[in-house]
């Protein structure tokens, strides 16, 4: 090594920070080739008795200095803290993994315990998380807290062989009489897409342990999302959930409001840019509205929600304590959209917790649809049906046994009503009817919604007739909005995409439209089981969407009234 080097290494190292067991060399920019250009570094982590964290990022280790520095990292074994961010710029590929597996063995030969590992910001792939695979493994990571992989290209395969080891090191920590209890997990864009995401949601499920989550831009569409989703509801101390610019749609926006609905130490969400859409934000208004008690920041940014949803999202969070931030920016309001929901926050007085709007996309036009290319794997065409069946209930533990569709048997008159109904078969099947409540067992929004607009369709003036549907439609929606807020939320934003009032997902077939079925609208905001906030998302939806009922306006207007009413009853 040149004399020339020796001194600025010298010089460099004179900026150490050592004291509280830490010892730092961040953002020195050396240049660790060899054995020799690491000898005063070595000889200060040997000179540190008391070494507990040891920082390296903004470095560049190859592999014949980690061999130095792993062989004086033998003797540390209170070492806890490796912070090594940013660590191998300019290496070749393969030098990473052997310079990760030299360093994991030193640290395993002291017999440390490790409470964080980041290695954020090194572009090492796969092959860098085998390089780490058996030192998570081992005893040495059984303590970890917190592990940071940020924006290291781990891929679909890093993933799974990182889900693995953590699956390890969990089991072989619970046979040691301590279970694993990672906190903090970081890994931003990383290319994990379903399989790398569904992977580690395995882990994460099986740990239960977990306070923070960022997983932003992975390229995550619903299918990963919805067993994150699932995951997340083992996590109860979960805190932080940050899956920003991944692509949850309609499917992966209801699995995981689910999911929340089950957490209530959750502080901050992040879904920006996450395409979550009308349904979705209403659905995440359902939680916000029953749960997430101490949620501080809400961020649905840039995730094509209307203005209508917006609203009903600021609405549920008006009431939260400890609200600080919700941010709406970047969404389909259009400038008078922005106005209103500018006013409704202000009317409130927590106009201070809205974010900027100044990135709003503007109104979409009225042709656009929701099926472009973010639909991945079929999704439109799986959203005809609202996510259909048993599927949509076991993805949003909405089936319950008594109910399973399997476990029904529908008489022949009431298929054949269902199939094709009429006033006539209506009044035919008396008492019947009560065969109708499986066709709405929420496994199946819907369906549910199908059927109940079916029921109100025949609507009359002749008083047998409007008495039986009206008591008909009293049945179903009695049982419709008897759940849980989600349950509801789901089921009655269902019923506006059906009657083309809101905008849904993918090519959803609207019913044909009659007076009727706002007159049963009109009739069942009036009743007991429809409570004052279901009354307030109907009444929002269709204020702002007025134009879609111009051939039923004076069924409209009496709706209208009536939601009114009941919204000013509950000032």
């Amino acid at each position: 090594m040149a004399s020339d080097d020796i001194a600025e290494l010298v010089d460099s190292l004179s900026n150490t920070h050592v004291g509280d067991g830490e010892l730092s060399f961040k953002g020195l920019g050396l240049k660790l080739d060899n054995a020799e250009s690491v000898e005063e570094l070595v000889q200060e982590i040997e000179q540190c008795q008391d070494l507990r964290a040891l920082r390296l990022e903004g470095n560049t280790l190859g592999v014949e200095a980690a061999v130095a520095i792993a062989q004086a990292l033998e003797s540390k074994h209170r070492l806890q803290s490796c912070y090594w961010s940013d660590l191998f710029t300019g290496r070749l590929r393969f030098e990473i993994p052997k310079a990760l597996e030299s360093l994991s063995s030193g640290i395993m030969m002291a017999g440390a315990r490790l409470t964080v590992l980041d290695l954020s910001d090194n572009a090492f792939g796969p092959d860098g998380v085998r390089g780490i695979q058996q030192l998570l493994k081992s005893p040495t990571c059984h303590t970890l807290k917190e592990l940071r992989l940020n924006n290291c290209g781990m891929g679909i395969g890093g993933g799974k062989i990182l889900a693995e080891a953590l699956m390890e090191c969990h089991r072989s920590s619970v046979t040691a009489g301590s279970a694993l209890k990672l906190r903090i997990f970081v890994a931003g864009r990383n290319r994990l897409e379903n399989e790398g995401a569904s992977a580690l949601a395995k882990a994460f499920q099986l740990m239960g342990s977990l306070e923070e989550v960022h997983m932003p831009q992975n390229g995550i569409n619903y299918a990963g999302v919805i067993a994150l989703a699932s995951a997340m509801r083992h996590n109860p101390d979960l805190r932080v959930l940050n899956l920003n610019d991944n692509t949850f749609t309609k499917r992966g926006t209801l699995a995981m409001a689910q999911a929340l609905g089950h957490l209530r130490n959750v502080q901050v969400i992040n879904f920006g840019d996450c395409l979550v859409r009308c349904e979705g934000a209403i659905a995440l208004a359902a939680v916000l509205r029953e749960g997430l008690p101490i949620l501080k920041e809400l961020n649905l940014s840039f995730g094509e929600i209307k203005e209508a949803a917006a609203l009903v999202v600021a609405q549920a969070v008006m009431d939260k304590p400890y609200m600080e931030k919700v941010d709406l920016n970047g969404n389909f309001l259009g400038e008078d959209g922005c106005e209103g929901l500018r006013e409704a926050m202000e009317s409130q007085d927590k106009a201070v917790m809205l974010a900027s709007l100044s990135d709003d996309e503007g109104e979409p036009d009225d042709d656009d649809d929701d099926d472009d290319d973010d639909n991945d794997e079929g999704e439109a065409a799986a959203n005809d049906d609202c996510c259909n069946g048993e599927e949509f209930g076991k993805e949003n533990g909405l089936l319950a046994k008594e109910d399973s569709p399997s476990k029904c048997h529908c008489p022949d008159e009431v298929l054949s009503f269902v199939a094709c109904p009429s006033a006539e078969k209506l009044l035919q099947l008396g008492e019947m009817t009560r065969h109708l409540l499986p066709e709405v067992d929420m496994t199946n929004p819907h369906k549910a919604a199908d059927v109940l607009l079916k029921v109100a369709s025949l609507y009359s003036e002749k008083p047998v007739i409007q008495t039986t549907v009206l008591e008909t439609c009293d049945m179903l929606l009695r049982k419709l909005l008897s759940g849980s807020a989600f349950q509801a939320y789901t089921f009655l934003s269902t019923l506006l995409v059906l009657m083309g009032i809101l905008q849904g997902e993918g090519k959803t077939k609207k019913v044909p439209l009659v007076a009727g079925q706002l007159l049963c609208l009109e009739h069942a905001v009036q009743q007991d089981y429809f409570a004052q906030h279901h009354a307030y998302l109907l009444h929002i939806v269709l204020s702002k969407n007025r134009n879609a009922l111009n051939l039923c306006s004076s069924s409209m207007e009496r709706l209208s009234s009536a939601l009114e009413k009941r919204c000013l009853d509950q000032h």
